[in-house]
Order: structure tokens, then sequence, then C-alpha cells
């Protein structure tokens, strides 16, 4: 609970925000945008009037607005509120009060960590907090904050929950802003999708050491797919889980696939499908019916149909098609134990 009669600390604010506290450092040192109120002389403490003031900065910058004009602009509503008829009314804080804090025009503050949100016109819903700090990252272009955001959101939630709820909604509401703006937004989709990709790559990067042993797990967008965000992230939770996964990215050609299939014997090949133009059913039913090993005791890799691409067919023998992150991962992790089970009846 902050300390509301010294005032909100900075990290505080900048979580209600969806800014870096380096941002907000840089904010008061170049434009004069910072609290008055200083504990000991140096730490800040922002007050519900530095906030409004925050607010309408972020608010102008996610329109494109330069900092420093943003920042005039700002202080200007602050030093003359009073408008007549015919000045439009300030649109409402789409940021929720911070806790302790009274909200704005005297609204008492929301509690939940979930709301319809607002970031800074994407078409958001009712998400988590953390969704609405990364839209408006995403829409103001703020590269280091979007790191920070993604970091904290692995770190506090796990990868799965973080991707389920936290990365895939902000970048749906990007994409579909995009398809209705006119090509508008394509920058930010492309941001947020290289930053997504890094946080990604951070998890899978961290993860522990798989053991060499076992056979591996193919990742392969299936061919002309281009989306890989879905499979990166799995091949994220497969390094959480210490499982050894090969990620080959987006439109692996056919024969590419058959080659790493036939050299690498995988316990299972991940085929991801976008859309139904992409689902290539026949070389899926090519790769499930693939075998190595010694004579006598060959096996066939599983195949996870993954992807919304594939639905709206039954799922042949020898396939899983699963409904999500979560689902894959378990899936591929109850394989592994089966296999660990049948090697010690082996032995």
């Amino acid at each position: 609970m902050p300390d509301t009669e010294h005032g909100v600390t900075t990290g505080a604010v900048a979580r209600h925000l969806g800014v870096s506290p380096t941002t907000l450092r840089s904010w008061d040192r170049r434009y004069g945008i910072g609290p008055d109120a200083r504990v000991g002389g140096r730490h800040r403490r922002w007050t519900p009037g530095d906030i409004a003031l925050l607010e309408e900065m972020c608010r102008l910058t996610a329109t494109g607005v330069p900092p420093a004009e943003a920042a005039r602009a700002a202080r200007t509503a602050r030093s003359h509120p009073v408008q007549d008829a015919d000045t439009p009314a300030r649109p409402p804080s789409p940021y929720p009060p911070l806790p302790g804090t009274s909200g704005p025009r005297g609204h008492e503050p929301r509690s939940s960590a979930r709301r319809p949100g607002a970031g800074n016109g994407l078409p958001l819903g009712d998400v988590r907090r953390e969704c609405r700090g990364l839209a408006r990252a995403a829409v103001r272009l703020d590269g280091p904050t979007l790191d920070s955001l993604l970091r904290d959101a692995v770190a506090d939630h796990g990868l799965v929950t973080a991707w389920e709820e936290v990365m895939t909604p902000t970048l749906h509401a990007v994409g579909r802003r995009w398809e209705t703006s006119g090509d508008r937004y394509v920058e930010v989709e492309h941001l947020l999708s290289w930053h997504v990709s890094t946080a990604l790559r951070r998890v899978t990067s961290n993860g522990p050491v798989p053991v060499a042993a076992v056979p591996p797990l193919l990742l392969a967008c299936v061919p002309g797919e281009q989306h890989t965000l879905p499979l990166e992230a799995l091949a994220a939770g497969l390094a959480e889980r210490g499982l050894p996964g090969r990620m080959f990215g987006a439109a692996v050609p056919a024969e590419a696939l058959d080659a790493a299939v036939r050299r690498t014997g995988p316990a299972a090949v991940v085929l991801w499908s976008q859309a139904r133009s992409t689902a290539n059913h026949a070389l899926a039913r090519h790769v499930a019916a693939s075998s190595f090993g010694v004579r006598g005791a060959r096996t066939h890799p599983l195949v996870l149909l993954a992807g919304p691409g594939w639905a709206g067919r039954s799922v042949p023998a020898g396939m899983l098609r699963p409904g999500g992150l979560r689902e894959a991962l378990d899936s591929l992790s109850r394989l592994y134990g089966e296999r660990s089970a049948e090697a010690a009846v082996d032995e």
C-alpha cells in the first residue's frame, strides 16, 4: 500500500503507467515532468496531481506527439484546467487509480487486476493489468519498457500464464487494430513481436540443459507458414521443463523436414499451421509414418498438429491436436515420462 501522506514511489507509478522508472526519471530531468515532493531531499514521491500529469504525458506521446511537445502541453493543461463551453472535455483517464489513492474526479479505486482496459486505443477488452502496460509501451514504440514488462510477466506468472494471459491478448489486440486501421500500427506489431520473441528466447537460453541421450522434439512450421511465435513459446516451455527441443522455425520445406526427422529420430514432431490454407495433412501423415531404429524395434514419432489451421478434421491415429500451450507441454512431458518408464523396464 503506497504511503499516501508522502506520495507514491517511482516504481509504483511506473508499474501503473506501463513505463520504466528510468523513463520517469528522464522525463523529470529533461522536461520537468516530475514530483515536487522528495523524501529526505532525494527520493521522488508522486502525488495524485503529479500522476495525472504523467497520464496526460503518456496519452499524448502514445498518439505520436514528441515528448518535449507533450510535456509542454501536459503542463499547460495542468496550469489552465478551467474549460469554457467551446472547449472539448478532456477524455477520462484510461489508467486505473493506484491502490491507496483516489481516482480522478473522486472515483473510487478498483481493486481487481482485470478490467476492460485501454491500451491507448487498442481493443484489449477484459485483460490482466500487465496487458494494458504492455500495449501502451508498444504503441509508444518503447522497446526498453517492453523488455522490462515482459521479463517481469514471465518472472511473476511463469511462462505459460505470461504467454496465454499477457503476451497473446496484447498481440491479438495489435493485430486487430492493424487489420481495421488501413495498415497503421504495422510498426507496433513488428516491435512487439520482436520483443516477445526476445523474451521467449531468454527463457529458452536460461532453461536447464536437457539430457543429451534422449530423443529430441522437433518444432517446425509447415511449408508456407510464417507465424513462429507460438512455436517459440513452446520451445521456451520445453526448455523450462528440461525437455530437448529442436526449433526449425518458419516455412520448413517438406524435404528438409523429412531429412531432419530421419537424421534425429525424434520422440515427437510439432507441426504449426496458423491457417487452413497452410495445413498440410499429407505431410503430417508422412511424418507420422516415418520410422527409425534397429530392425525389430523401430519406432515412429508422435505428431502434434498445433495451431488453428488443423481444426475441422478428425485427428488420425499417431497424432494429437493440443488445445493450447499448456496442453502441448503436458502431452510432451507425459510422452517423456512414458519413454523413461519403458527404458527402466528394459534395463
